[in-house]
């Protein structure tokens, strides 16, 4: 068996551990075995996986295949039930994942056996918010991350392995309909993209979390947007704006130089939408800076006829970024002049600023601030 540059078994898909099972004289039906061990069953070391003859377990450590989940290094959790967890890679290289939970206790879950189980602990339904990268290139000024710079791309299956070692820390049973997805942590998705889809597609054919339920957001990589929008299975499309001029979003985010507002207005109109779908646009609230009711105006213009929803979040601050957070009023001014538009507009509520694994603010933080 030729393993390649990848030893870790996590990240194949199907017809990769064909081939594998193929060039081993395993019959085809292994390589069914081994994917739904890996991404069902969530097993954490070759040997777990009961349903292959000991002989070829055997085979697969010989020939230098091994099954790593990113390590948890360290966790933190925040008084809103939010937990920032430090991974910590095969390399010794780290990246950071966040699991959201809502609901409560009291809420009705569907009926289901593993509905009454993920209520029971707490919640009804979670979101977990995956890295793509260790570090960041795209060096947005408002953004924690971009101060790390970019060290490397992950792999699909460090990208996977955080959806799965996540879940198994949080005790989630299948089917892991009641988790959504974000990849919106550390490093920008479009910059690593063919990890990303490939990621993307085991989320969803083999942990089985329905696309429907992921979201990528991009910084504003055009070609990338293109190629999400020809993906047989791709999450819904978030754009990072923060800005309704190029002058302004030139000096936010400098990826504006090389993709202005015109080539990345004309990808997000031509992104073919599926039913009942509506494009994301986020906009950080810098205070003084985007947020005043002339930008509110702009912005309102700019996406004039375009089925989106806005998605409005104050600046979480973090040492390091020069900016600061708006007043509540400021905020509920901005958005109101938006849905007076005819632009639907949501306050997107801070999760785990108490712990810094709120939006833009993942930077590896390993211990708190008083």
């Amino acid at each position: 068996m030729n393993k390649g540059l990848n030893s870790n078994l996590l990240g194949l898909e199907l017809q990769e551990l064909t081939r594998l099972t193929e060039e081993a004289d395993e019959p085809g039906y292994r390589a069914r075995q081994l994917f739904h061990a890996l991404y069902v069953e969530r097993s954490s070391s070759i040997d777990d996986i009961s349903s292959l003859p000991q002989d070829f377990r055997s085979r697969l450590r010989s020939d230098g295949f091994t099954l790593s989940l990113p390590e948890i290094a360290q966790q933190f959790s925040s008084t809103d039930g939010t937990i920032r967890y430090l991974m910590k890679l095969a390399d010794g290289e780290t990246v950071e994942t966040v699991w959201m939970p809502e609901g409560d206790e009291g809420e009705a879950g569907d009926g289901s056996e593993a509905g009454l189980a993920n209520t029971t602990r707490g919640w009804s339904r979670a979101t977990i918010c995956i890295s793509s990268q260790v570090g960041c290139a795209v060096n947005c000024q408002f953004c924690l991350t971009a101060l790390l710079g970019v060290k490397r791309n992950l792999t699909a299956g460090e990208i996977v392995g955080q959806v799965i070692a996540i879940l198994r820390n949080q005790n989630v049973s299948p089917p892991n309909d009641r988790v959504n997805l974000v990849f919106m942590g550390m490093g920008e998705p479009f910059l690593n993209f063919e990890n990303f889809i490939k990621a993307v597609r085991l989320l969803a054919n083999g942990v089985g979390i329905p696309e429907s339920r992921m979201t990528v957001s991009t910084a504003g990589i055009v070609p990338r947007i293109y190629d999400l929008g020809t993906a047989s299975v791709r999450p819904k499309l978030a754009i990072s704006l923060n800005a309704p001029n190029d002058e302004l979003r030139t000096q936010l985010m400098p990826i504006n130089k090389k993709w202005g507002l015109e080539h990345l207005m004309t990808a997000a109109r031509e992104f073919p939408l599926r039913n009942r779908e509506k494009l994301t646009f986020e906009y950080v609230l810098l205070r003084n800076t985007n947020d005043s009711s002339q930008h509110a105006r702009e912005l309102a213009e700019l996406v004039r006829g375009m089925k989106v929803k806005i998605n409005l979040i104050a600046l979480n601050p973090g040492p390091g970024v020069a900016f600061q957070t708006p007043t509540d009023e400021t905020v509920l001014k901005f958005q109101k002049i938006l849905t007076d538009a005819g632009v639907p507009a949501f306050i997107r509520r801070p999760r785990g600023r108490d712990i810094y694994a709120a939006c833009g603010q993942l930077k590896r933080t390993l211990q708190m601030t008083a």
